[in-house]
């Protein structure tokens, strides 16, 4: 069980979920909730945690863009408290939208393509859908929901407000004590419906209004896009195209982030579960993202038997699993930009990177735009401490860092600008005049 994630987990279960029926068998009867509204249902409820006080979506709070909606969490990395108090994981809160839509973890031949969480881990490879494993996993880590295992989730879903919608969605079956299994698969699948439906993922913002002609960009927030389209790169990791583009290629990177002093996860060699210390490494602990995930594999084979498991991933052996670990030390998931600026009221801090390093977009393009320029500062100084020093700490890890598309970017102060500008146009829940 990997504690390293604030709202994030892992699961390794295994079920059978060929008698699961298809979604479109569970849409239309007027007189219960949808697939999606059940898993919006699901989603914000408290009781799906050890002490009945932690839901998904008070980690991933739709006000905030579906990720952290709390200031105080946000104001040290956006990395929260678990049910159980005192407990924090190690990493940012990710957006539970849009993300979403992200493919089964492939190999390309040259980089690592899908999945969810920041190390990837929620392969996918088990339910076909990265979405739904990803969802099952906070509630069973220890510094998230902390619920012993699915069997005590499906039991509180039956006996929820909405228990009569899952047992018509889902069939009674999933809710007998026999097929725990098959029911905690349900409320994952249920889960992923509602990410990855307009009720989470609307495609709402300035941005898609504009696509459609129903709006014109401002003069510098058009100037941000075409030096988002160029000169500043974002595109590369941060693709477009398509009439409803999700800002990410599903890939991974080592940006260079430095470490930030402030992560909770640090001071968890002192907070144990079952008698060990969440972070026996203290300030130790490095966060190596994808490389983990990765050498894993390498370590237990019965993953290469999964039904979804795609040919790139396991025709590649051991060995070359483990060269490909290394040569992933340090990436981290590339994350959607849509709502990345939309927050609850204006100054809202929100924080940034897997491990909430930034809290502001300004500062987010100016590491883009002077990383490889400044100097490097003399210790593990703060985002503000930085800025105000004109340097840059070192990097989290220093291994594979990407020096192509970031670093010098040759911005001056006002494209830097327009480039935060036009990020502001990916909020959802844009009006037309």
């Amino acid at each position: 069980m990997s504690m390293q994630d604030g709202c994030e987990g892992t699961s390794s279960r295994t079920s059978d979920t060929t008698s699961l029926p298809a979604e479109d068998q569970l849409r239309g009867n007027p007189n219960v909730l949808s697939i999606e509204e059940l898993g919006e249902a699901i989603f914000f409820d408290e009781d799906l945690s050890v002490n009945f006080n932690q839901a998904c979506a008070d980690c991933h709070g739709p006000e905030a863009g579906y990720t952290g909606p709390e200031l105080l969490p946000n104001l040290s990395g956006g990395i929260y408290e678990g049910s159980v108090h005192g407990r924090h994981g190690g990493r940012r809160a990710p957006s539970s939208a849009y993300n979403s839509f992200a493919p089964v973890l492939s190999w390309d031949g040259q980089q690592f393509v899908g999945g969810t969480f920041w190390d990837g881990r929620a392969t996918g490879w088990r339910l076909g859908d990265p979405a739904a494993e990803q969802a099952q996993a906070p509630f069973l880590n220890p510094v998230e929901q902390a619920l012993a295992d699915g069997s005590i989730v499906v039991d509180r879903v039956c006996d929820a407000s909405y228990k009569f919608a899952f047992k018509w969605l889902w069939g009674a079956v999933a809710c007998k004590k026999a097929n725990s299994a098959l029911g905690f698969d349900s409320v994952a699948f249920s889960i992923a419906a509602f990410e990855t439906s307009p009720l989470s993922s609307p495609f709402s913002s300035k941005y898609d209004a504009y696509l459609r002609g129903d709006t014109t960009l401002s003069s510098i927030e058009a100037e941000g896009l075409a030096l988002f389209e160029g000169k500043a790169l974002c595109f590369a990791c941060h693709t477009l195209g398509g009439a409803s583009p999700l800002f990410t290629d599903f890939t991974y990177d080592n940006l260079g982030v430095p470490r930030n002093r402030n992560n909770p996860f640090y001071r968890m060699d002192g907070v144990e579960v079952d008698g060990q210390p969440i972070n026996p490494l203290g300030f130790g602990w490095v966060d190596f993202g994808l490389s983990q995930t990765i050498a894993g594999l390498a370590n237990d084979d019965s993953w290469r038997v999964l039904p979804d498991a795609p040919d790139s991933m396991t025709q590649l052996s051991d060995a070359a699993l483990l060269l490909l670990a290394e040569e992933s030390r340090g990436k981290q998931k590339v994350p959607t930009l849509r709502n990345v600026d939309l927050r609850p009221y204006p100054s809202f801090d929100k924080s940034y990177m897997h491990n909430g390093y930034f809290r502001t977009l300004e500062g987010v393009v100016h590491f883009y735009n002077t990383r490889d320029v400044l100097p490097t500062c003399a210790g593990d100084f703060t985002e503000a401490e930085a800025l105000a020093l004109d340097c840059w700490p070192p990097p989290e890890v220093s291994e594979n860092v990407n020096e192509t598309e970031m670093g010098d970017l040759g911005l001056s102060p006002s494209e830097e600008a327009a480039v935060v500008a036009f990020l502001g146009t990916l909020s959802d829940g844009f009006v037309v005049e």
